[in-house]
């Protein structure tokens, strides 16, 4: 540890006062000068601690409105001066600059006012500019300045001084200033996506909410999430939540969302596709059928309701070994009786506006895209065979297109009376994943006569609705657009099936 540098004097200038107080209180015991101005003045004048206001230190008062404060040479002259250097310690006798050795700084809450929904004027107004030159002025000169960006650094210094007296280290100021660039370079990177609306060409996001997680997808690799998951679940019991359970969570809340406004649907997952679905008039109901997709790969699997679990529910599922349970809400007696498992997982979902943009890396640089959003409806389905298909055949093509979207590509799902027979996943080829399905639902003992296929692109060659009428399936939805469409639509009307188009590709890699 290098050798530890005396605080003498400290600029303070803050929007939000919460945690202030035990800092500023503390630097009075140690004899530091305080300088502020405006309100962060005044909260400190609150407690009967003597304060130097800025305008005194630059003979100029606060100007614009409060826009103009700081921003004056005999303030960053005495942060920005190196005490090492004799020509910078000549420059500040002569203009009689005082030192700064400590810098605090909360800036204004850019991200929360435009989260608020206020005006454009309000968020212009929230732009901080001198928090952020005296930010980025006192971590520059870290070696000689202690820099607190924001209130998030306030206990860490407490601990500082508490131990070793009102010094730090070079060390220790050298952390201080990393913490000072990443809310700077934070801060701009939430301003510069306002301005752009998050379409600019250049790629910047930031986030400063991280989970160390225990590895990455395999125990070698290490894994972090970057985000704020209690927005969205709150964990009422179990282990924590691994990278995969991670994916896996992801890829069953997106898939329920198509779900949130269906009759009770129950959703099973395994490794990001859904190996069982199934909407009913009961959430038990839902699950027991969704059960019965696949009852061997549910076996630790991730299980999802868009209804509460009661405690019917809850027998069910705690007779099943599953890694984690998503509901809106669970009755008392249901949670207790899934807690008797320790390490299963159990969260609720909260209301959470979801991203719009996906990334993903990629060889030595980062692919983004809108989310598929689009998803069909009755209105929206284009009848090309001369048979219509019917109300029935209607609803369970919209549920299998639901389920379709949200699964690995190339991929084939199979439904009916909103049940979820079997689904081809991640298959090269379009007819091996629609044989994937037909085997998976036949070695579980479905009937395929009167079920659905939907696709998630589109058929270039009349195979698939031949192997799936020889199976028993009479409808059939999927994007069109082959320049082959008519070998598929001449097959179905010469069987009497009936097959519609969305318009739309599901592609999911």
């Amino acid at each position: 540890m290098s050798e530890r540098k005396r605080i003498q004097s400290a600029l303070i200038s803050v929007f939000n006062k919460d945690g202030l107080e035990p800092i500023v209180k503390a630097l009075y015991q140690e004899g530091i000068t305080l300088y502020s101005t405006g309100g962060t003045q005044a909260f400190i004048e609150s407690f009967d601690i003597p304060v130097v206001r800025v305008e005194d230190l630059t003979s100029y008062p606060s100007i614009l409105g409060g826009r103009v404060k700081t921003l004056h040479p005999k303030v960053f002259g005495g942060i920005l001066n190196r005490r090492s250097q004799a020509e910078d310690q000549t420059q500040i006798a002569e203009y009689e600059i005082p030192e700064i050795d400590l810098v605090i700084v909360d800036l204004y809450p850019f991200e929360d006012t435009v989260a608020s929904g206020a005006d454009h004027a309000a968020i212009i107004e929230k732009i901080d500019i001198g928090g952020i030159s005296l930010i980025r002025a006192a971590a520059k000169n870290y070696a000689d300045v202690t820099i607190l960006p924001s209130k998030d650094q306030y206990e860490p210094f407490l601990n500082i001084i508490a131990e070793n007296g009102c010094s730090t280290s070079m060390e220790e100021r050298k952390q201080f200033a990393a913490d000072a660039f990443n809310v700077s370079s934070h801060y701009d990177t939430h301003i510069f996506n306002y301005f752009t609306g998050g379409n600019h060409g250049d790629f910047k996001q930031s986030i400063q909410i991280r989970s160390e997680l225990r590895y990455g997808e395999n125990p070698h690799q290490k894994g972090v999430f970057h985000g704020d998951l209690s927005a969205l679940l709150d964990k009422l019991h179990g282990k924590e939540l691994s990278y995969n359970n991670l994916l896996d969570v992801d890829a069953a809340v997106q898939l329920m969302a198509e779900f949130k406004n269906d009759d009770p649907t129950f959703a099973i997952l395994k490794h990001n596709n859904a190996c069982g679905l199934a909407t009913r008039s009961t959430i038990a109901e839902a699950y027991k059928d969704a059960l019965a997709g696949d009852p061997v790969s549910a076996f630790g699997g991730i299980l999802i309701s868009n209804r509460p679990i009661d405690r019917d529910t809850a027998t069910q599922i705690n007779e099943l070994f599953c890694e984690v349970v998503i509901a809106p809400e669970y009755a008392d007696e249901a949670l207790e009786l899934l807690k008797s498992k320790k390490n299963r997982i159990l969260l609720i979902q909260k209301e959470t506006e979801m991203p719009s943009r996906q990334f993903r890396t990629i060889l030595n640089g980062v692919l983004e895209q809108d989310k598929d959003a689009i998803m069909e409806t009755s209105e929206a389905l284009k009848s090309v065979t001369n048979v219509a298909p019917t109300e029935d055949e209607i609803s369970d093509l919209l549920f299998a297109n639901k389920l379709v979207k949200h699964t690995k590509s190339n991929t084939i799902v199979l439904a009916k009376n909103k049940q979820l027979l079997a689904s081809g996943t991640g298959q090269t080829s379009r007819v091996d994943a629609l044989r994937q399905a037909i085997h998976k639902a036949t070695s579980f003992d479905f009937s395929l006569e009167g079920a659905v296929m939907a696709s998630d692109a589109f058929f270039p060659f009349p195979d698939c609705v031949e192997i799936a009428r020889e199976a028993g399936i009479h409808a059939v939805i999927q994007p069109g657009g082959s320049i082959k469409d008519e070998l598929s639509i001449n097959y179905c009307n010469e069987n009497e099936m009936a097959m519609v188009f969305t318009g739309n590709r599901h592609f999911k890699h």
